[in-house]
């Protein structure tokens, strides 16, 4: 229940959290999944210094999916995308630091892994947008809107990360 009061009270006053801590949605998705690259983009994302507060692996409802892809109803490839999407189960998370949404886009690199350079996740592991193995939040908004979308409040872990102090000042 503190964890929650405190995670409210960072919401609404960034300042007392000492800046820009946040919080964004991450998932793999069945490309992803499949090709065993979950271990790989939470490593990623724990040598970037995030902390790690919700994780599980779930067959999206196509439910679920079409609120999640919303704002994509009315492109072409809307149908592919919630086909691919259920293909297989997708391994959904919620990290959390510094300016997290911005920091986890540019390890995940560009949508089109055309675009996306060597060292982030879909340039190393990507072939072709439509199965581009991740998805990451594009904004504080989206990301509090997924999260509440795929966990409930009480899947949303408060623990102390040791090793904030040897990240943040």
């Amino acid at each position: 229940m503190i964890c929650l009061v405190l995670t409210v009270f960072a919401n609404l006053f960034p300042a007392a959290r000492g800046g820009a801590h946040e919080r964004t949605f991450v998932a793999v998705k069945p490309d992803g999944v499949q090709r065993r690259l979950v271990g790989e983009v939470v490593r990623r994302l724990e040598r970037k210094g995030f902390q790690l507060v919700a994780l599980k692996l779930v067959q999206a409802p196509e439910e679920l999916l079409r609120e999640h892809y919303a704002e994509l109803r009315q492109r072409p490839f809307f149908g592919r995308l919630l086909q691919y999407m259920r293909s297989g189960p997708v391994v959904a998370m919620v990290w959390q630091g510094l300016d997290v949404v911005r920091a986890s886009r540019a390890l995940i690199g560009a949508t089109d892994p055309a675009d996306a350079p060597p060292g982030t996740i879909r340039g190393d592991f990507c072939v072709e947008i439509g199965k581009n193995v991740v998805h990451g939040s594009d904004s504080v908004d989206s990301a509090r809107r997924e999260i509440a979308l795929w966990f409930r409040a009480d899947e949303l872990l408060c623990w102390e990360d040791s090793a904030g102090h040897w990240l943040y000042e």
